[in-house]
Order: structure tokens, then sequence, then C-alpha cells
């Protein structure tokens, strides 16, 4: 499923794979979150979920291939990295990705984990004009503060970009942001996927008690 919905269907570049399956490094230290259609048990929906005592296993985290994580190395410990978010196209309701969210509540209450790190994209099909004004609307409203940022090793180019466009951010990131999340600086540029990536953390006690309970089945 993942190979379908970043390769065929956004045009990621993946490396190949005879078996058309999207596989990288990482995730064999990753544990799995899927949901299931439970009349066919179909997959159709997925998120990996990197913990930190694999992250020291295999030396890095994912979003340190496009970031400088200087400021929040010393958080890591105490945090879990999610990325390949998922859903089959037929399913894109909202109600997987819910199910996905309180399934991932429950994996870091479950271990005790307090702080969660993903890289959220943003398609770059306009040239990345959209990426850059979404980092104008972060930069104002859902910043962390300075003792947090982050540094892209591929930047956008945003002083060529035009970041005063009305946007909205994509339903995932605004999410996040609804339920607490703060997004750590300007986004990187992944080439293979052709999305700017915003590195995005969100602490379990900061999360919106509106939201929190909806998505991450919380107290």
């Amino acid at each position: 499923m993942r190979y379908k919905v970043f390769a065929e269907e956004l045009g990621a570049r993946l490396p190949f794979n005879s078996e058309n399956l999207d596989i990288d490094e990482f995730d064999q230290y990753c544990d799995h979150l899927i949901v299931r259609d439970k009349d066919s048990l179909m997959v159709i929906g997925t998120y990996r979920i990197l913990p930190p005592e694999q992250a020291k296993l295999i030396g890095k985290v994912y979003s340190a291939n496009e970031f400088d994580l200087s400021r929040i190395e010393h958080l890591l410990p105490k945090a879990v990295e999610v990325g390949r978010s998922c859903v089959h196209p037929n399913y894109r309701s909202g109600a997987v990705i819910m199910a996905l969210w309180a399934g991932l509540g429950s994996y870091m209450r479950q271990h005790g984990y307090e702080i969660l790190l993903g890289c959220a994209s943003v398609p770059m099909a306009d040239g990345g004009h959209y990426a850059a004004s979404l980092n104008r609307i972060f930069y104002e409203a859902n910043l962390c503060s300075v003792e947090y940022r982050t540094f892209p090793k591929v930047p956008l180019p945003l002083d060529k970009l035009n970041t005063s466009l009305e946007v909205d951010p994509p339903a995932l990131i605004k999410g996040y942001l609804r339920l607490g999340a703060q997004i750590c600086g300007e986004p990187a540029w992944d080439p293979d996927f052709n999305t700017a990536d915003f590195l995005t953390m969100l602490r379990l006690s900061d999360i919106n008690p509106k939201y929190g309970k909806h998505f991450l089945n919380s107290n």
C-alpha cells in the first residue's frame, strides 16, 4: 500500500524493488501500526514508529537525514518518531487516521514515551509556493520556542518563492496542530518524494483536551 500511494499516486522516486514495495533502512527497526478493513482484512492505513531504543541501534532518526537536530537531541530518549503515514485512497474519510492516532496514543502511553516527532510532508507540485506560504503561517502561529528550533539541510529557497498565498495546511498537519503540535522550523526539501517536510513535535502533556480524547483516546 505504501508503494502504491507514495510511488504510483504521488510520484515519489523510491529505490528499485522487484516486488514494488516501499522499503528503506529504517523499516526493520520500526514498529508498524496498521488498520485493517474488518471485513476483508485488507490493510487500509499505516504508520511506522521508531522508538528511541531502536533509533539508538540504527544510530539516528529518519529526520536527521533532513534536519540539524542539535537543539532537540536531548529530547530524543523520550521521543518516538513516526513516518510513512498512509491511508488507502478508498478510505480517506477521516476514520482511518483517527484510528491510527488512537493506536499511536495508546502505544506512547503504554511505553511511557512523552514526545512525538515526525516529518509532515507538503506537496511541491507548484514549485514550492504553497509550502513557502504555509511556512509563513506556521511562523506566525505554530512555531516552537527557539531552544527547540531545527534547521533544514536542504532548505527551500524561501526568498525566491511566493510566501503570501492564503492557504490551508494539509489535513494531517492540520490535525497535528489541533492536537497541540508545534513546527520546529523551516521546511526541508525531500527531492525523492518532491515534498517540503516540516519537522513537527507534539508533547503528550501539551495535547489540546478538546481533541485529545477524540484522536488519542486519552482521559
